[in-house]
């Protein structure tokens, strides 16, 4: 069976791509470094990371980008030749603007360096490409409309002015006339879109209702690429909207008609937990990549089971057992291992450096910084886990800090620090539990004397409740309260459409005396739980 998620963690707007017999799954990446994950499979029951291509400053360079801007929803494609991709980077989130500028790169291997960009336009996000059959390439993007009520084609959502069709080649850029190819349904936020073509028509799959609990995947058609298209008998093919399942937020996905004759679409998908009162709705883990079956029926797609809600086990094309969770302990550091990330710089040396026995930190600016942070961080993949590293770290001062920290963004996080007060070293906790707009501090544990050398950090996350350990030899103790982990969540703080990645969990060093003192880390392990 085909398990959704099948990404867990935080991946989401899953451009959906075979080539042969092979299968790959990009997803946006946010302000994480670098850009784009880009996973693989030849059964789609497995899937493995083979790329995070956008990995140098020429490609991608976040610095300063606010959180949950960055790289949005890109798109994989193939054209028999060459690998196509094509991404968003977003530079402002709130306020009436979005500075959103579209590039394409191409490689002739997944795994391989990709080429300098190419500029496409900055009209709106979640652009893609479309091969046709007769050799011409299309991109399409939503449009952004900034000037406010009543001035856009969908009346439900005057900022997302419809479906952006324009014909690019790699020599010319963008040519001929624009073409707005579809205003959306009265669900409203429509983007995300995707072309592909069957039987003499154009479908055009977009995402509406927004990245919370009313999001869909819509689907219209036309013989002609420039339209107009139709709407879906039934509107949506995908939206877990008014529904109370384990499966919520479905939606922004692709099509995909495998070798084996059978069909699929990816989805995006939220595991809301109550809080730890018991109420609200909350996903650590972000928004995730699902896959359905589809069927053909009339010349519409349609689930296979009927309906529009994803299930949670989906039979899988060809026999395959799916690999169970396990234990990973890095206590080699000659690269970085594949699971982490950094955010926002494509210069990393000024970051951290791997030796075979630690990854060293470099101290630099704070936790809440946009531009230049010493984290290094994987992604939450469990709604139970539990990880440690073990740092050996020297602070002369109240300003230079290191540790273990659960991470969404600089509103809300938890950090195990290990610093200074006066002349003893101590640990201690920052928290900042979702204030926004200031992202106050607050300090719920009392400052643990240690003694000078190597500490060892632990937390282990149950649901919404989370706990800090340490020890230096001997057994763990405790290091302050029981922590809201419900808020290292996208409806923490703000609420659902205020952020919408995931939750981190990694190894800072920050030293904003600016005189960027070292920590190093010799371990990481991070345990799956049920």
């Amino acid at each position: 069976m085909i398990r959704n998620p099948v990404l867990p963690g935080f991946n989401p707007d899953p451009s959906f791509c075979r080539v042969g017999e092979d299968y790959y799954l990009a997803t946006s990446t946010f302000e994480w470094y670098p850009g784009v994950q880009i996973h693989h499979s030849r059964d789609l029951v497995n899937w493995r990371l083979v790329a995070r291509p956008l990995a140098r400053a020429g490609l991608l360079d976040m610095r300063g980008a606010p959180d949950s801007c960055g790289v949005w929803a890109p798109c994989l494609s193939h054209d028999g030749d060459r690998f196509w991709l094509v991404y968003t980077d977003v530079k402002r989130f709130d306020g009436a603007f979005k500075d959103a500028h579209n590039y394409i790169t191409s490689c002739a291997t997944i795994d391989g360096a990709w080429s300098d960009p190419w500029y496409v336009n900055s009209s709106g996000f979640d652009p893609s490409l479309f091969h046709d059959d007769d050799g011409r390439r299309w991109f399409v993007n939503m449009r952004w409309n900034h000037r406010g009520p009543g001035s856009g084609c969908n009346p439900a959502n005057d900022a997302f002015d419809g479906i952006l069709l324009q014909e690019w080649s790699p020599e010319k850029g963008l040519t001929g006339e624009a073409t707005i190819l579809y205003a959306g349904t009265d669900r409203g936020l429509t983007e995300a879109p995707h072309l592909f073509k069957r039987d003499g028509w154009y479908y055009l799959t977009t995402a509406e209702g927004g990245t919370g609990y009313d999001h869909a995947v819509t689907l219209a058609r036309s013989r002609d690429i420039r339209g107009p298209y139709e709407t879906h008998p039934q509107k949506h093919v995908i939206t877990t909207q008014g529904t109370g399942g384990p499966i919520q937020r479905a939606g922004h996905g692709q099509y995909v008609e495998t070798h084996w004759g059978r069909h699929y679409h990816s989805f995006l998908m939220g595991r809301p937990i109550a809080g730890p009162d018991g109420t609200g709705r909350y996903c650590p883990l972000g928004r995730e990549t699902g896959l359905e079956e589809v069927v053909w029926r009339d010349g519409w797609l349609w689930l296979a089971e009927g309906g529009t809600v994803p299930r949670e086990e989906v039979p899988s094309p060809v026999a395959a057992e799916p690999r169970p969770a396990a234990p990973v302990v890095r206590e080699s550091w000659d690269a970085l291992p594949p699971e982490f990330q950094w955010l926002r710089t494509p210069h990393p040396e000024r970051l951290f450096r791997c030796e075979a026995g630690a990854l060293v930190l470099v101290g630099r600016e704070s936790l809440g910084s946009w531009y230049e942070q010493s984290l290094v961080a994987r992604r939450q993949e469990h709604l139970t886990y539990a990880a440690e590293t073990a740092l050996e770290f020297d602070p002369r001062t109240y300003q230079q800090a290191a540790g273990l920290v659960t991470y969404y963004n600089r509103h809300k996080l938890h950090a195990a620090v290990l610093t200074r007060e006066g002349d003893q070293p101590v640990l201690t906790i920052l928290s900042c539990p979702g204030d926004w707009p200031e992202g106050r501090l607050t300090y719920p544990a009392e400052p643990v004397p240690v003694a000078p050398g190597p500490v060892e950090l632990r937390v282990e996350v149950t649901g919404a409740t989370q706990r800090f350990l340490w020890r230096q030899g001997g057994d763990w103790r405790p290091l302050g309260p029981d922590l809201n982990a419900a808020v290292i969540s996208d409806e923490g703080g703000r609420g659902e459409h205020g952020s919408f990645t995931g939750a981190f969990v990694g190894m800072f060093a920050m030293d904003t005396s600016g005189q960027g003192r070292e920590a190093r880390f010799r371990r990481f392990g991070y345990w799956p739980g049920e």
